[in-house]
C-alpha cells in the first residue's frame, strides 16, 4: 500500500484525499487541526463544513496526530501557504524518513521565499493545475504540472494516480511550477477588473495575452524555464482562474470593477494571496528597474495600494 497523508482537510484537500481514494493501492488519511471534521469524516464519511451535500469514499479517515506521518510515503501539503514551513518542520520532529513531499498550496511564504526551498526534507515536489475543489472531488478529469525530481514524478503518476482520474505534465524546474501558481492568482484579479467593468471578452482576451506575456517574462526574472509557461500550471491555471466565475480572484477584481471597495490589507483567506503577490512582485519589479516591462503588475500595485483611480488601471492595462 502507498500510505499517504493530505494535511488539511478544507476544501481541495478533502477533494485531492477522494480522488486519490480511488486508487485501491492507496491508504489515504486526511490530516486536520480541526477536531469536528476528524471526527465527522471517521464516523459520518462525510465534511459538511466544506462539502454540505457530499459523501466521502469509507475508504477516507482522518486524524489530527502528527503520529500519522511517521510512515508516511507521500505527504500532500494543502494547507495555507504562510503556515507550510512551520507545519513541515512538525512533521520533521515526526518522522525520520524521507517520505515524498508534495506541496499543493498556491503562495509564496512570508518571506518571499518559494515554499519548497524552504520545506526541511529532501524530496520535495510542486504539483499546481487548473483544478476547481468542487469539480475535483466529483471526478472529473483533471490535470496538474509535478514539478520535481523525474524519478519521483514517475514513482508519483505510477503509483499513486492510477485510477483516479487525475492527468500530469512535467517539469523539472520546481521553482518555475510554484511561481505560476503565485503568478496566475494576481493576473486573475487583473482581468477580472476589466471583465466586472466591460464585460467583454474581446477585452477579457486583450488583457489574458498581456498576462501571459507577463508571465513569461517573469520566470525569466526569476531564472525559471519560460517554456513552464506552456505547461498545465501555466496558461492553464491562468485561464482557469482568470476567465471562471467560480475564480475567487477574479471575483475580487470583477468586484473593482464594479466599483466596489475593498481592502488591501484583509485577512480573509479568500482574496489575500492575489493581494499579497500584487504587492511583492510590484516591489520586485520597481527595485529591479523594469516596472515598464510589466503594465499589468504596475497598474495592480497603483490601483490597490497606492490609491489610483479604476479609470487609470482601465488606461494602463488597454494602452
Amino acid at each position: 500500500m502507498n500510505n499517504i497523508v493530505i494535511a488539511g482537510a478544507g476544501t481541495f484537500g478533502t477533494a485531492v484525499a477522494e480522488r486519490l481514494s480511488w486508487n485501491n493501492d492507496n491508504h489515504v488519511v486526511l490530516h486536520t487541526i480541526e477536531k469536528d471534521v476528524e471526527k465527522e469524516i471517521n464516523e459520518r464519511h462525510t465534511n459538511r463544513k466544506y462539502f454540505p451535500t457530499r459523501f466521502l469514499s469509507r475508504r477516507l479517515t482522518a486524524t489530527s496526530s502528527f503520529r500519522v506521518f511517521s510512515d508516511a510515503d507521500v505527504v500532500m501539503l494543502v494547507i495555507p501557504s504562510k503556515a507550510i514551513v512551520s507545519f513541515s518542520e512538525e512533521i520533521r520532529n515526526n518522522t525520520s524518513s524521507e517520505p515524498l513531499i508534495v506541496n499543493l498550496a498556491k503562495g509564496m511564504s512570508d518571506s518571499g521565499a518559494f515554499i519548497t526551498e524552504n520545506i526541511p526534507f529532501s524530496r520535495t515536489a510542486s504539483m499546481k493545475g487548473p483544478s476547481f475543489a468542487i469539480e475535483t472531488i466529483n471526478g472529473y478529469p483533471t490535470s496538474f504540472t509535478f514539478g520535481g525530481r523525474k524519478e519521483d514524478y514517475t514513482y508519483f503518476k505510477n503509483r499513486i494516480l492510477p485510477d483516479t482520474q487525475f492527468s500530469l505534465d512535467y517539469s523539472p524546474d520546481v521553482r518555475a511550477v510554484e511561481l505560476m501558481s503565485i503568478l496566475k492568482n494576481m493576473y486573475a484579479i487583473a482581468i477580472g477588473i476589466v471583465s466586472g467593468k466591460f464585460n467583454s471578452p474581446n477585452v477579457d482576451f486583450l488583457v489574458y495575452t498581456k498576462a501571459v506575456n507577463e508571465m513569461r517574462a517573469l520566470l525569466d526574472i526569476f531564472g525559471c524555464s519560460p517554456d513552464t509557461i506552456f505547461r498545465y500550471c501555466g496558461i492553464g491555471d491562468l485561464g482557469l482562474t482568470a476567465l471562471n466565475d467560480l475564480s475567487r480572484n477574479r471575483t475580487l477584481g470583477m468586484l473593482i470593477g464594479k466599483g466596489f471597495g475593498f481592502d488591501p490589507e484583509s485577512k480573509s483567506s479568500t482574496v489575500v494571496e492575489g493581494l499579497r503577490t500584487v504587492k511583492l512582485i510590484g516591489d520586485i519589479t520597481r527595485e529591479k528597474g523594469c516596472a515598464d516591462d510589466f503594465p499589468l503588475v504596475q497598474a495592480l500595485y497603483r490601483l490597490i495600494y497606492e490609491n489610483d483611480s479604476l479609470n487609470n488601471y482601465t488606461l494602463s492595462v488597454l494602452g
